[in-house]
């Protein structure tokens, strides 16, 4: 916040024009809005990875999904490499576009911090003054 600012900004950051419904948001949440995929992401922004290091690397993970995670994020965000060696080896690392991404992701993980304990308070408040919503 600026030294002069002292109000509370209401008007939205984001907007789009009558043209464009989404503003092409649509299409980032579409790639980007499962379970898996921002950790991918995440975890390729440290380096070149091999599929088995991918999947040690974020438990919980099957195989198949993460077979489709990747073959999705190929579309655009990762390369694929095989190298011809028996069995094949496959690395998977950022591309140019991959990695711009990664500064969204950190302005998001910082939010994220800055803000964990207040969305605790809330979601405890909300939760308590709505114990039958079965929303958790």
């Amino acid at each position: 916040m600026s030294v002069g600012h002292t109000e509370v900004t209401t008007d939205p950051v984001i907007s789009c024009d009558e043209s464009q419904e989404d503003c092409g948001i649509r299409d980032v949440l579409d790639r980007l809005g499962d379970k898996w995929s921002v950790l991918v992401v995440v975890e390729l922004a440290a380096g070149v990875r091999r599929f088995r290091q991918l999947q040690r690397a974020l438990p919980g993970i099957s195989q198949r999904m993460l077979t489709l995670t990747v073959r999705r994020l190929e579309r655009g965000l990762l390369s694929r490499t095989v190298h011809p060696t028996v069995p094949p080896q496959v690395e998977y690392e950022l591309t140019p576009m991959g990695h711009s991404f990664t500064h969204v992701l950190k302005a998001l993980s910082v939010w994220s911090l800055d803000h964990r304990e207040a969305m605790a308070d809330c979601r405890s408040a909300w939760d308590a003054a709505n114990p039958d919503s079965g929303i958790r």
